[in-house]
């Protein structure tokens, strides 16, 4: 089975990039932030965009968007 970090980091290798929702949805994963600070943790190299984007009430909303970066070989 694998883990959350691996899920994270195979989602990031598959799709280019992931952001909470994207985690929440696809993997299961309540806490992506915890997960990139334990991938950073081992070794990996990973960047972070903020996005902006409307809520359900029209209201702008941020958010983290992670994704890897070059020269992550692992």
């Amino acid at each position: 089975m694998m883990t959350q970090c691996e899920k994270v980091l195979e989602y990031m290798r598959d799709f280019g990039s992931i952001t909470p929702l994207d985690a929440m949805q696809d993997i299961g994963c309540m806490r992506l932030a915890s997960r990139i600070a334990d991938l950073k943790d081992q070794g990996y190299s990973i960047g972070r965009r903020m996005k902006t984007s409307k809520n359900r009430y029209g209201k702008n909303v941020s958010f983290a968007e992670y994704y890897l970066e070059e020269g992550n070989n692992a």
